[in-house]
């Protein structure tokens, strides 16, 4: 699949391990996990290659967040992304890296 990423600090993180501004700081484990799952994500053939590897909790979100596709990177942070098709290539667009350290409180 290919891979795009809608902000520059994904970019970075993936590129360079660090994010140039001081705002989109990660503990290094978080961005060893986010290079690891991104790389997944470029080297999975299709989307639903994802549901094989248990490690990554894909899912498909529902309600608000419809449309869009979930993975974990460890058990405080996940990688949301969409996933639309263009001329039959799957095309990743990495859209948040989130924190859910409060998501079930």
């Amino acid at each position: 699949m290919f891979i795009e990423f809608d902000k520059d600090y994904l970019r970075e993180l993936y590129t360079d391990g660090k994010a140039n501004d001081k705002k989109h700081r990660y503990p290094p484990g978080v961005v060893r996990g986010y290079q690891k799952v991104v790389f997944l994500l470029a080297s999975a053939n299709v989307v639903t290659d994802l549901f094989r590897n248990n490690a990554l909790n894909y899912e498909v979100l529902q309600g608000d967040k419809k449309g869009i596709s979930s993975v974990r990177i460890d058990r405080r942070y996940r990688l949301e992304f969409t996933v639309r098709e263009v001329q039959g290539e799957q095309i990743v667009t990495v859209c948040r890296l989130l924190d859910i350290s409060n998501h079930y409180k």
